[in-house]
């Protein structure tokens, strides 16, 4: 057959075995296999096909190395046309996992079996894309419109029992043995003549769909589309579904496909598809470096962000202690755990025994040597350096040699702690992002001192308890929090200047920010950036600068907490309002300061968010504080809600051009001056050299 696919006659069944490791992907080799042994088949003693994989999985999807470039026969529609089209019944055999085309080639064979333990699904919209190898047209002909419609759109994998009740799968495989099971199927429906049966014989009654129904779920997933155009176009296929002949719906299916293939937004989400994976990998870490065993776990602080780094750490078994300063605020931080676990509860999203079970695996203490024997501490008091350093300092003299000392820190020197400890090659920051147990972030950050292994094993545990790592040297606010400056700074500013908060926070949310950073500060407490600023004496003396936010906690107003902020809140809905207020204030502030207000656009608004971010990532990348502009790109989308569809501040720079950026920031540093808008001088050479972040990376990578 081929390298990758194999065939063989075991008595009167056919089958046909994908091998290519490792998540047995459709690359052109695999499609060109398959389609031989099919075509194979048609001229021998079978009477039935199985077709399954070796591996861990089924087919897991398409080769996505091979999207943008010239296409190589077979196509995928041809294989499936083989399939479909095969005198002789083919079964499709699924254990792990069928994804995408994998998933699309089973809905093509005759029948689909599945091991329990298997699951289904078509996560295209999570790289931009639709289904383009016929999923939008024959899901809904076995499972119906509105569950073709959730299973899309929403991307996630079906477990089999699940997949058979929907009728996506005839038959869950008792046993863990794909073959033997698949062909004892084989010879059952052999032995009782079971029909040809093609999902494309199947017709959709229009009668069985609502009136409205399409237009409906346009609007419904335009709201949390968040720049996305994926979702509209899935509904127009499910809709071809319904309304046109097979044929026709897969060649609507094909076009917009395409369409979305060569589309920006999909070209970002593929981005940060490789980008989360390539964060993972440390440059410089010798290859085998060993990681420490972590079997249990000691939380500093039983707090809102103790309790959900505690969370996350039950959800996969480890066992967690969690210290606090006394007895009532241990039971607080116990509590609070119990309500966040209770909400979830509520929801349907857990049940009574499992919150049971995840709460057994948390225990308290308010005594330092009960956490002795612990593998792994997590400090996560408030932004207090010689607090965290008397920590550590305590943790040094109770912890038992090769435990990792790691800070939860947003914002302090992880070297000046570490000096706090006798050990500082087992420090290391673990930066998670507020609710812990929901975030996927985790900024780890590497000391100077810090051992290889206690950082291989801080990247490792980060992705066992579900997070996306990104990988930050130590400076103040790390990647995140240090390039927040500037977009905070000029959305306060821009009010002086003539906007009020609604315009700024409806410019960036209707480009695709999941919350606008007034809204944002109002969210998190204007009080925290408050204290935070105290602490500093970095900042420049300019009475423009965070003029608002600084007058806003002066008048009590922190934000949601308090009812008020920028915004005023409906005490039951906690929905923002505009405030007149305040919208006054503002434009007595500015004359006051002798700032003359204007009309800003919604290109400035954008402008002077965003580039902030990027002249600062440059700094960072210059410095050796990220290691590639992805990695920053990555702490973006999954710490600071960053759009997915426009790819991460470095990706966004790189599509509306560096020499664009850089002439804009030159524009602001005449208007507004050097100390805010000085351009970076990576940034600078990029532009003058007409190059990008990517081509930067790669070239360096290269050297």
């Amino acid at each position: 057959m081929s390298e990758v696919v194999s065939y063989q006659l075991k008595g009167n069944i056919g089958v046909i075995v994908v091998n290519s490791p490792p998540v047995n992907a459709l690359s052109q080799s695999v499609r060109e296999g398959i389609l031989n042994a099919v075509n194979q088949a048609q001229e021998d003693n079978s009477e039935v096909i199985v077709l399954r994989c070796d591996g861990r999985t089924f087919i897991a999807g398409a080769d996505i190395t091979e999207f943008g470039k010239p296409p190589r026969a077979p196509g995928l529609p041809e294989v499936l046309s083989a399939i479909e089209n095969s005198s002789k019944p083919v079964i499709a055999a699924i254990h792990g996992t069928a994804l995408g085309g994998g998933f699309e080639v089973s809905l093509a064979c005759h029948y689909r079996c599945a091991i329990a333990s298997a699951k289904v699904g078509l996560p295209e919209v999570k790289l931009g894309l639709l289904p383009g190898a016929g999923g939008t047209q024959r899901v809904p002909r076995l499972a119906g419109v509105k569950a073709a419609l959730g299973m899309i759109t929403g991307g996630n994998p079906i477990p089999a029992p699940k997949a058979k009740d929907m009728g996506l799968i005839d038959e869950v495989l008792t046993g863990e043995d794909v073959e033997s099971s698949a062909i004892a199927y084989a010879q059952e429906l052999h032995r009782t003549s079971a029909p040809l049966k093609r999902v494309r014989d199947i017709t959709i009654d229009p009668d069985t769909v609502e009136a409205g129904f399409f237009d409906e779920a346009r609007a419904r997933l335009a709201k949390r589309a968040r720049g996305q155009i994926a979702q509209d176009r899935i509904v127009s296929c499910l809709e071809a579904a319904v309304s046109l002949p097979i044929d026709e719906g897969l060649a609507r299916e094909r076009e917009l496909f395409g369409e979305l293939v060569t589309s920006p937004e999909s070209a970002a989400m593929r981005h940060i598809f490789f980008a989360e994976r390539q964060a993972a990998k440390i440059k410089g870490l010798p290859k085998g470096t060993a990681t420490r065993d972590i079997k249990k776990v000691a939380i500093i602080g039983g707090g809102t962000m103790g309790g959900g780094i505690a969370m996350c750490f039950a959800g996969v078994g480890i066992p967690v202690v969690l210290v606090e300063v006394d007895d009532a605020a241990l039971e607080r931080g116990l509590g609070i755990i119990r309500k966040n676990y209770s909400i979830t509860v509520q929801k349907g999203k857990l049940s009574e025994d499992k919150m049971e079970r995840l709460i057994s695996t948390i225990s308290g203490t308010t005594n330092y040597d009960d956490i002795a024997d612990v593998d792994l501490v997590i400090e996560a008091v408030f932004e207090n350096l010689n607090l965290k350093k008397e920590i550590f300092a305590k943790l040094d003299s109770v912890c038992k040699a090769g435990a990792i000392l790691a800070t939860n820190t947003s914002y302090q020197d992880v070297d000046a702690i570490a000096a706090a400890t006798g050990r500082p090659q087992d420090v290391v920051g673990m930066h998670f992002f507020s609710p812990a147990n929901v975030m996927k972030l985790l900024e780890v950050v590497q000391g100077d001192r810090t051992a290889d292994d206690a950082l291989a094993t801080a990247m490792a545990i980060g992705k066992k308890i579900g997070k996306v790592c990104a990988l930050s040297g130590v400076c103040y606010g790390f990647i995140g929090n240090r390039m927040l400056g500037g977009y905070g700074r000029e959305a306060q500013m821009l009010l002086l200047d003539g906007c009020t908060p609604t315009q700024v926070d409806s410019a960036l949310e209707k480009f695709g920010m999941a919350m606008g950073p007034l809204a944002m500060g109002d969210l998190a407490g204007l009080d925290v950036g408050y204290k935070a600023r105290e602490a500093r004496t970095d900042l420049p003396d300019d009475p423009k600068l965070y003029r608002m936010g600084t007058l806003l906690v002066e008048m009590g107003r922190f934000g949601q907490k308090t009812g008020s902020g920028f915004y005023t809140y409906d005490p039951e809905t906690r929905r923002r309002q505009s405030d007149p207020e305040i919208e006054s204030l503002i434009k007595t502030e500015a004359t006051k300061l002798g700032v003359e207000r204007r009309e800003v656009t919604e290109d400035e608004i954008l402008a002077r968010c965003f580039y902030p971010l990027i002249n600062e990532g440059a700094k960072i990348l210059e410095e050796g504080i990220a290691q590639r502009p992805s990695d920053i790109d990555v702490v973006y989308v999954f710490g600071y809600a960053f759009p997915v569809a426009k790819g991460g501040p470095m990706f966004y720079a790189d599509q509306v051009g560096l020499k664009n950026v850089y002439d804009k920031i030159c524009e602001f540093r005449d208007r507004y001056g050097e100390q805010y808008w000085r351009p970076a001088p990576l940034l600078e050479q990029l532009a003058k050299e007409g190059k990008t972040f990517a081509e930067w990376d790669r070239e360096r990578s290269l050297a």
